[in-house]
Order: C-alpha cells, then sequence, then structure tokens
C-alpha cells in the first residue's frame, strides 16, 4: 500500500510539473541577439540597442546565433531563447525586433541549460535605444564642415535645396565598399532631380592617398569630404560603427537616419516620395500665385477712378 501511494505521489509530482512547464506565461524585455552580445556589459548600468549592437546583430542572427528576450528579476535578467509558436514571423529571423522591448507570451520548456519560450504573442512595446536616438535629429536642421580631398572646407549648408544623402564610411570598412556601387547609381539617377550624394569619409587628411585609392577602385562618382568623426555622427542620430547614412531634405532637415548598408530599393522609395511632396508643394504653390495674380485686376477696378 506505501509502494502504491509513494507510486502516486511521484505520478501526481510529475503530471502538475508538466502542466506548470506547459502552462503559457508572459514575459516582458528586450529582444537580444545572442547571449555572448548581452553579456559584454553589465545591463543593469549599460544600455542595450545602440547602433552599434544593431549592426553586430545582424552578423550574429544571421550566423545563426539563437535569439533571446531578455527578462529582468530584481537586478539580475534572465535570458529566455525565442522560438516560434503560434506566431509567425513575417522575416525568416527575429531580427527586426533585436534591441526594442516586447511583451510574449507563450509556454516555457528547459533544453539543457537553456530556457524556451515557444512565443504565441507577440507585441512590441518600445523601440530600441539607437531608434530613440535616431528619432530625436528627425526633422532637426543640421549643418557639418569638413574639408574635401583638395584642402577646401566644405559645409552642409552650402547645400540647402538640394535632396543631400550623406554616406559615413571609412577606407578599411568593408561593408561600405560593398554599398558604394548602390549610392552611386542613385547620383546618377536622381542628380538632375536636385540630388546630391556626399561621402563623409573618416579616414584623415594623412590617409588622402589610400582614400583616393578607394574612390578608383569603387568609381565613387560624388563628393567626398575627410576627417569625419565619431562625434559628427552621434550628432546626426548615428552610432560610432559604420557604414551610417542620414537623408537630408532640401530645407537641411534631418528626415531618416540608416544604420549599417543602404538598402538601394528603399532608398530610392524614400527619395521618390520626398520628390513627390516637393512637386506637390510647388503645384500648390504656384495654384495660389496665379489665383492671386487674377485676383489683382478685380481689386484694382473696383477702387474709383
Amino acid at each position: 500500500m506505501k509502494r502504491l501511494y509513494l507510486v502516486l505521489s511521484l505520478l501526481l509530482t510529475f503530471a502538475f510539473a508538466g502542466l506548470a512547464q506547459n502552462s503559457s506565461v508572459k514575459l516582458e524585455g528586450q529582444v537580444v541577439c545572442c547571449a555572448e552580445c548581452w553579456a559584454e556589459a553589465d545591463r543593469t548600468k549599460v544600455a542595450y540597442g545602440t547602433a552599434e549592437d544593431l549592426l553586430k546583430a545582424r552578423s550574429c542572427v544571421e550566423g545563426g546565433d539563437p535569439t533571446l528576450i531578455a527578462v529582468r528579476e530584481g537586478d539580475k535578467f534572465t535570458l529566455y531563447q525565442l522560438e516560434q509558436g503560434r506566431f509567425r514571423l513575417t522575416d525568416k529571423n527575429w531580427l527586426a525586433f533585436v534591441g526594442k522591448k516586447v511583451a510574449v507570451t507563450g509556454t516555457v520548456r528547459k533544453a539543457k541549460k537553456t530556457s524556451i519560450i515557444r512565443v504565441d504573442t507577440f507585441e512590441v512595446l518600445a523601440p530600441s535605444l539607437a531608434e530613440r536616438e535616431a528619432a530625436n535629429v528627425l526633422g532637426t536642421q543640421v549643418d557639418l564642415t569638413l574639408k574635401d580631398l583638395f584642402g577646401a572646407e566644405q559645409r552642409l549648408s552650402q547645400l540647402k535645396g538640394r535632396i543631400v544623402i550623406l554616406n559615413f564610411w571609412a577606407t578599411w570598412c568593408v561593408p561600405c565598399r560593398k554599398e558604394m556601387p548602390d549610392l552611386a547609381a542613385i547620383q546618377n539617377e536622381y542628380a538632375a532631380l536636385g540630388l546630391q550624394v556626399i561621402g563623409a569619409s573618416v579616414d584623415e587628411a594623412k590617409e588622402r592617398a589610400k582614400v583616393l585609392q578607394f574612390i578608383k577602385e569603387t568609381k565613387i562618382n560624388f563628393p567626398i569630404w575627410i576627417g569625419a568623426t565619431t562625434n559628427d555622427m552621434m550628432r546626426l542620430g548615428l552610432g560610432g560603427a559604420l557604414p551610417g547614412t542620414v537623408i537630408i531634405d532640401r530645407d537641411g532637415r534631418v528626415v531618416k537616419v540608416i544604420s549599417g548598408i543602404v538598402n538601394q530599393a528603399d532608398l530610392k522609395k524614400h527619395i521618390d516620395q520626398m520628390l513627390a511632396s516637393v512637386e506637390v508643394k510647388a503645384k500648390r504653390e504656384a495654384k495660389a500665385q496665379i489665383a492671386a495674380a487674377k485676383d489683382r485686376p478685380a481689386r484694382a477696378s473696383s477702387v474709383p477712378s
């Protein structure tokens, strides 16, 4: 009898453990590209989700590292590996959510020393730190003063009236080299419509020979300024990682900040939208001027002679 009681107790214990493990839980935390990147700093003091973190995340996630959610519990964090459940990703991985604060529900299980949550619902609660920093400069007027390859001082403010694609790069930056053909194509296609690509290199004046060789190899067809700094990039909503691109409208205001390699199709779409809005504005102003001109004779004729 005692043996039967013991067996029933064990069965009930395992059953309840199984139910507890399979019951749905809700977790709130930050999406992390991998445990290694998360462990690079004390996350109670150093925030995760900078532009540098997000750039590094691409190689981590695309390299096969499991994506995690870091859940704060007091002064510590618990990491749970994200796994698709009823919630289905629209992309092939979780990369688009890295750095964001999210809320997820699902069932948790253990695999060796790893806690895994099978995600049934997924909600973004807040953007990443990099997105918030970029948003702070949107709509603001900015200026930048650098020297060109001939030593002459150049300023962004001199380009008011044009759409400016300001790209930060360096001769030693491999991803920068990859995106140069796309930027050259953008310059070719939109120059006549009032767009100017500017390459702001972090290389110093003493490295002019390297810059010229880079220009020759990548067939750059737009002006290059040198001597850009991390501080310049930070002021424009970028982190210190290369490459980085800022789109500036005709009034000298920042309208978009891009960390990492530009996507030519997305960049063209954004430029087309800007050009379309300028065209609509010009048509409205023209109509207003025509209406005002037609109204002048009528007003003049109403004045007694």
